[in-house]
């Protein structure tokens, strides 16, 4: 198998993963689902214990949320998880989940 062959089904297999893609040729749709619920599990436990302040603030609705998240926004393969979890507390605020967070006494000192 050639590079760019073996290229191509390891990103049909992660966006299988990640990405609820169609199964590759040669894999189990069932063991599929299987992996990939854990794979969003994993994602997020990392990013809880990046952001513990998260769980606290949104207790057992964590959870819940997160699935919804990354139900709409899976986790990309190259994706750095802390530009993930940023993103994750955007939708959090957009959503009206979490308050928008209160301006820091400098930023508002730089726009005097």
């Amino acid at each position: 198998m050639s590079r760019s062959e073996l290229a191509r089904r390891q990103a049909e297999l992660l966006h299988a993963l990640l990405a609820d893609g169609p199964p590759p040729p040669g894999f189990d749709p069932a063991r599929l689902r299987v992996e990939a619920r854990l794979l969003r599990r994993k994602h997020g436990r990392v990013l809880a214990h990046q952001r513990p302040e998260l769980v606290e603030a949104l207790g057992e609705r964590y959870g819940p949320l997160f699935a919804e998240f990354n139900a709409g926004r899976p986790k990309k393969a190259a994706e750095r998880s802390g530009a993930y979890a940023d993103e994750f507390v955007t939708w959090l605020i957009d959503g009206g989940h979490l308050p928008k967070p209160k301006r820091r006494l400098v930023d508002r000192l730089r726009r005097c």
